[in-house]
């Protein structure tokens, strides 16, 4: 599923996420959503949580 809309997104949804010392590389970094940081239904670079890891960075795919 697609990062750029909230719907389907939640707190415990597993997901692939972009780091911003990773955009440049599109590594990717798995994990589970801690919070949801971005306000708006929906962005175009994808929503920006924090993991539980702790890491931030941009959904790119919901699992």
């Amino acid at each position: 599923m697609d990062g750029t809309k909230k719907t389907g997104l939640k707190i415990g949804s597993k997901v692939k996420i972009v780091q911003k010392q990773d955009q440049n590389s599109g590594v990717l970094t798995e994990g589970t959503v801690k919070a949801i940081l971005t306000k708006s239904t929906n962005h175009p670079h994808g929503i920006k949580v924090r993991l539980e890891s702790g890491e931030v960075g941009r959904v790119k795919t919901i699992i």
